[in-house]
């Protein structure tokens, strides 16, 4: 016998707050919706919440309700009342005669339904319910997902990558998401596996995982294209290492073909690689003549927070108290990192302040000859150091700054970034090339920061970096059109 409330009479009716749950074909499930129907008209402030469940469907929920809550429950309807003023869980008052006994009890109100009546109810109920989901289902339908790209699908850094990518942080203006995984070596059962365990992830942006072994469809309707392409190995002899040029060069002229065609015009490309960075995004630009080229870009980010990893041990703050790493150059090969914007916060020294109080990092470090040749030598070795301990590629760190572009890129941010992007007069730099700027993300776009101090050091630098992304260039099509190395 299922407990009894004490009586109502002193307590105000806005107490009253139940919850009515049933089967949608359910005849007494019917009923005690009328009833709670004339209860609401009879009584302002009497509150009910009424749940309908699938035939099909009831069972498990059932059991699973009874479960959470400590229930005994058979049969549909299931009544409770929410103790929404104690904080506690609801507590059970039982089945349809139950809760035509608590009406007539408390509030004098009862059904005198009939039977046909009952019937006719619970079949509109189910056919409500149906038509409410049908019209659900086509909503979904309708939802435009946004497309994200990922090539080289199977690289170990898409294991960070995933679980943090599909996330209201990273894209806080989407509602669903497409992810296309793209592996061109033929993996198709890594890629099965690698889908199954997205979806097991149940991440609530995700709307479907696709994978793809070929360019059939590579990039149709991409909004976001996240390249991790790798072939480069220091190992081989001078033909492999000829070989991988031509097919790197092949690879991203096709690439560049097809992002011009089948993506979205607003599409942002991210090119993330320990090799060739630069002169790959380059190849892109080159063939995606329609789309913006400040829409194309390859990190330095995974730079930035290596270097900002080497002040925080030499300052004693942690690598999250250092902002505003510059990163100048080619960010596979030659390149300069650079303090004059960069600020650390939480500093141990004779000043301090609150949590916002910051400090200019060149004013902390005095080691001007450490800064410009053990802390550069520093920063171009870490990557490769971690790599060698761990016995694994840096996916992490890796993962970590296309996070950390993106949700810039999508969000805003007033941070500074470094990024790969195509040069346009910036600096007195020659055009063409792709290089390594300062810049920051507002509304969804990227813009190149002009304001920095470039001294004669500094200039000289940039102009070596320049020779040689123009030098890589003109090698790397060498290579591609005729084979020298």
């Amino acid at each position: 016998m299922h407990p009894r409330f004490p009586s109502n009479q002193g307590l105000p009716d806005r107490m009253a707050k139940l919850v009515l749950a049933g089967k949608a074909d359910c005849p007494h499930y019917a009923k005690a919706e009328l009833l709670s129907d004339r209860l609401q008209r009879s009584l302002p402030d009497f509150r009910i919440h009424k749940i309908s469940i699938l035939p099909h469907e009831w069972r498990k929920w059932l059991e699973a309700t009874c479960t959470r809550n400590g229930w005994k429950h058979e049969r549909s309807p299931l009544v409770w009342r929410e103790l929404v003023h104690q904080g506690g869980k609801g507590m059970l008052l039982g089945g349809f005669s139950d809760f035509v006994e608590h009406c007539q009890d408390y509030y004098s109100i009862t059904s005198d339904m009939l039977t046909d009546s009952m019937l006719a109810v619970a079949a509109e109920n189910l056919e409500t319910k149906m038509n409410i989901i049908a019209e659900e289902q086509r909503c979904l339908n309708r939802i435009e997902p946004l497309h994200i790209w990922i090539s080289s699908a199977l690289n170990p850094t898409c294991n960070f990558l995933i679980p943090n990518l599909l996330s209201a942080e990273v894209f806080p203006h989407v509602s669903t998401i497409s992810l296309h995984l793209l592996d061109l070596k033929g993996n198709e059962e890594g890629l099965r596996g690698l889908r199954m365990e997205t979806e097991d992830l149940a991440l609530p942006l995700l709307h479907q995982v696709s994978i793809h072994t070929d360019l059939d469809q590579a990039f149709q309707g991409a909004d976001v294209i996240l390249l991790l392409d790798e072939w480069w190995s220091d190992d081989g002899d001078g033909e492999e290492q000829k070989k991988n040029v031509k097919g790197m060069s092949d690879r991203y002229i096709e690439y560049g073909q097809l992002i011009d065609t089948r993506a979205n015009k607003e599409v942002k490309v991210i090119v993330s690689a320990d090799s060739f960075a630069n002169w790959r995004c380059s190849l892109l630009l080159e063939h995606a003549c329609s789309i913006d080229s400040h829409q194309f870009i390859t990190m330095a980010t995974q730079l930035e927070n290596e270097a900002k990893a080497i002040l925080a041990t030499k300052l004693k703050v942690r690598t999250s108290d250092i902002r505003n790493v510059i990163v100048w150059g080619n960010i596979s090969g030659s390149f300069y990192i650079d303090l004059q914007w960069t600020k650390v916060f939480n500093y141990d020294g004779a000043i301090k302040g609150p949590a916002f109080f910051s400090q200019p990092a060149l004013k902390l470090l005095h080691q001007r000859k450490w800064l410009e040749t053990d802390f550069q030598d520093m920063a171009r070795r870490r990557r490769a150091e971690a790599a060698s301990k761990s016995c694994r590629a840096a996916s992490m760190s890796a993962a970590d700054g296309i996070l950390a572009v993106l949700a810039a890129w999508n969000g805003g941010s007033d941070g500074v970034f470094s990024v790969g992007v195509l040069c346009q007069g910036e600096y007195n730099l020659p055009d063409g090339i792709v290089l390594s700027l300062p810049v920051n993300f507002t509304g969804g776009k990227l813009g190149v920061l002009s304001e920095a101090t470039i001294g004669d050091e500094l200039k000289e630098k940039l102009c070596f970096f320049a020779r040689e992304l123009m030098q890589e260039k003109e090698l790397g099509s060498e290579v591609a059109e005729h084979g020298l190395l």
